[in-house]
């Protein structure tokens, strides 16, 4: 009888240490699945920031950028009738996507505004790219690309007598009410004989990151 008892001691004690076994490997295992919780999201925050920074450094660059066109328009009103695309600039809209269209902009880029880009990083000055203008590369390793559009139909000078050009045009501040007719709050469509009206220019910005990132900023200026 002694010997009975000991052997179904000896029984329990097994079983109670594989117990305790399933339990460490169950504690293991959930362990386990929080570490690798806690590294993907260290990896997300990471991630989040990184793109955070990225973020403020290309619209830092995109805004350097829209100040070289809108000092461009300033410097060249005798030349904003007709399309110079070695300077970035085209005096009508023809051919630009729109948002109903499906058409991305980074593939209307790539594919008819800029399809042999210069080799980065671009060093010295300024340089024409297909029908856009290429500043230098910054020290943060950005490229900043830009192209003027002229919201109108056609190259030409709106005012011409007779003429066909229309533009979208802000509303005459000295004007009177027969030149502000087909203006809707404050711009509208814009013919021959508009008087001092303010032409729409949309200036689109492309920045290219130094890990091949791109973004994209547009500008709307009137002048």
């Amino acid at each position: 009888m002694l010997i009975l008892k000991h052997r179904r001691s000896n029984d329990l004690h097994r079983s109670q240490q594989g117990i305790v076994l399933v339990i460490v490997l169950i504690v293991l295992v959930a362990m386990t699945m929080a570490g690798i919780a806690l590294m993907r999201s260290v990896n997300t925050s990471t991630l989040v920031a990184g793109n955070l920074a990225f973020r403020q450094s290309t619209l830092a660059s995109a805004d350097i950028g829209v100040e070289q066109a809108i000092y461009w328009l300033q410097a060249n009103p005798a030349q904003l009738n007709n399309s110079l695309t070695t300077a970035g600039y085209s005096a009508n809209i023809l051919g630009v996507p729109k948002t109903a269209d499906g058409t991305a902009w980074n593939a209307y880029w790539n594919n008819t505004l800029d399809t042999t880009p210069v080799a980065r990083p671009v060093l010295g000055a300024p340089v024409s790219s297909g029908a856009v203008w290429t500043l230098p590369t910054d020290s943060a390793g950005n490229t900043v690309s830009y192209v003027i559009h002229r919201l109108c139909n056609q190259d030409g000078d709106r005012n011409a007598p007779g003429g066909t050009v229309q533009c979208l045009a802000s509303a005459s501040s000295s004007g009177t009410d027969g030149d502000n007719k087909g203006v809707v709050g404050g711009g509208g469509v814009s013919g021959a004989g508009i008087g001092n009206k303010q032409i729409y220019y949309r200036i689109t910005t492309r920045v290219e990151g130094p890990r091949n990132t791109v973004s994209y900023v547009q500008t709307t200026v009137s002048m």
